[in-house]
């Protein structure tokens, strides 16, 4: 389940073109069938009823596949309109081939026409004019497209490998970009398709089989893919193994620190979180004084004084305490920061900082990563904690981007991990987990897994809480992470909207299940 980019798919189909194993035409074609199949997939009552579609094709072979879609569509009963943007003289060699093809069929009208024709009524658009290799804002001129900026065109845009206008390295826009109500891209997805704008631009997304799946296991490819990889979470990257131990104690021992009188809602999530996803217990450290209200709506989950970090440290004396979940109605200030160098002063332990105890660095970010370089930490900020954590790198994320490869929430990740030396679940519909070697993982909350009303109140803090679980069983941190954030949002589809953060870990039992464990 890689992500790749756009220099990675190239590379994939030079080596197949170089091998001879198959054509730049031949690689063409394919794509066109592939865009034409994915049209009757995303709308099949097309198929039936042609009509009029309009096909935008651009200066490289991203509009080549444009001519193809043109014929294919035309031969099965379609009036098809075609607008090229650039010079038809100097087009590659097989979208030109494409485009001469089509000229024994229909017209080719300069792109400039298309503000005149005032065609923007048509069953169907097709955006072929720059695809997924797209290193520069678009053209000034292009702007004549402008139409396709509303929902009622969009709607029924299909894109070619990318909406007009989208890194596919990063998901970021490039000046402007033509929206579509569907993308059809090739083989395997690119970043682009889960991050950041890339989902809401794609509008459906296809991936259609160009019959280049054997090239990825070859050692030139291997090598063509040079950096670490990034992975799409998916069912079968998330390993919850089945077990036979039988002792609560095999399963790990989560310790989560709670705020004060008023405050332990959060620690209660996240502990509810931890023991739902597997940990075989599960305690809760309040101050003396918030004893009785925890008491009172605490069951399976246990309890115990801690007052500050001397008694944090005291606790962590029993080595059985393997995994500490920190920040979740902590508050802000140096009581925080203690309890986080109490919890990150011993080795081997898995520790979650959240929330507070991010904040808590904010003035002294440095004294943190001190503490977390090389440990079994996972840090888990939302957007303005990462902020406050790595200013700079969020500033870097945040600029507008000019031209292509831009800077992607993984660039961010990876960098954030490698200067905390630990795991970083940067969160989000787009969650990036990462770690200090570069390894990454983007757990989409997109397309199909789309869960918007997971954005409520307590379910970080929930998360924080399966994290922790997952670190008591014994999962390595970005594991943990990943496998975490994957279950996290497969529980908010499975309750739906009206999910509030208490209905997550009780819905953990049926994702377990339907996952065959």
């Amino acid at each position: 389940m890689e992500l790749l980019t756009a220099a990675q798919m190239r590379a994939i189909e030079r080596a197949a073109i170089e091998s001879g194993e198959v054509t730049g035409l031949e690689l063409m074609e394919r794509a066109g069938r592939g865009v034409v199949d994915a049209i009757f997939d995303w709308r099949p009552e097309l198929a039936a009823a042609p009509g009029r579609a309009v096909v935008l094709c651009g200066p490289g072979n991203n509009g080549g596949d444009g001519f193809v879609v043109a014929r294919l569509l035309k031969g099965k009963g379609w009036e098809v309109d075609v607008f090229l943007y650039g010079d038809e003289a100097k087009l590659p060699p097989d979208a030109a081939e494409n485009a001469r093809r089509w000229r024994a069929m229909g017209d080719v009208a300069p792109f400039s026409s298309l503000a005149k024709a005032e065609r923007f009524d048509a069953l169907l658009y097709v955006d072929s004019l720059f695809g997924g290799g797209l290193s520069r804002q678009l053209p000034d001129d292009l702007r004549a497209a402008r139409p396709y900026l509303s929902p009622e065109v969009a709607e029924r845009t299909i894109a070619v490998d990318a909406p007009s206008g989208l890194c596919l390295d990063s998901g970021r826009v490039l000046g402007f970009a033509l929206p579509a109500g569907a993308t059809c891209t090739f083989q395997r997805e690119r970043r682009g398709h889960r991050l950041a704008e890339g989902p809401g631009l794609c509008g459906a997304l296809f991936v259609k089989d160009i019959g280049l799946e054997s090239r990825f296991a070859e050692l030139a490819l291997v090598e063509a893919l040079r950096e670490a990889p990034v992975r799409r979470a998916h069912p079968r990257t998330v390993k919850i193994a089945k077990t036979t131990l039988a002792h609560k104690y095999a399963y790990g021992h989560a310790l989560i620190p709670a705020g004060g009188v008023g405050k332990g809602g959060a620690a209660r999530l996240a502990a509810r979180g931890a023991l739902r996803v597997g940990a075989g217990l599960v305690t809760i450290g309040a101050p003396t004084e918030a004893i009785p209200e925890n008491a009172a709506r605490l069951d399976a989950i246990m309890l115990r004084p801690i007052d500050g970090a001397g008694g944090l440290r005291k606790a962590l004396t029993d080595k059985r305490l393997n995994a500490v979940v920190l920040g979740p109605g902590l508050g802000v200030g140096p009581a925080t920061r203690s309890l986080v160098e109490a919890a990150l002063s011993g080795e081997g332990r898995g520790v979650v900082l959240d929330a507070d105890a991010l904040t808590s660095f904010e003035a002294a970010p440095l004294d943190l990563f001190a503490m977390t370089g090389g440990s079994h930490a996972v840090l888990t900020p939302h957007g303005g904690e990462f902020a406050r954590l790595f200013p700079d790198i969020a500033a870097k994320l945040a600029a507008v981007p000019t031209s292509g490869p831009a800077y992607s929430k993984v660039d961010a990740t990876r960098e954030a991990a490698a200067r905390a030396g630990c795991v970083v679940l940067f969160k989000g519909p787009d969650t990036v987990v990462a770690s200090p070697d570069g390894a990454a993982s983007v757990v989409s909350a997109h397309y199909e897994r789309a869960c918007p009303w997971l954005a409520t109140a307590g379910a970080g803090d929930v998360l924080a809480g399966m994290i922790g679980g997952l670190l008591a069983r014994g999962f390595a941190p970005k594991a943990a992470a990943e496998t975490a954030a994957w279950l996290h949002q497969e529980a908010a589809r499975r309750f739906g909207p009206g999910l509030i953060a208490e209905d997550l870990p009780e819905q953990l039992p049926g994702v377990f299940r339907d996952l065959g464990l």
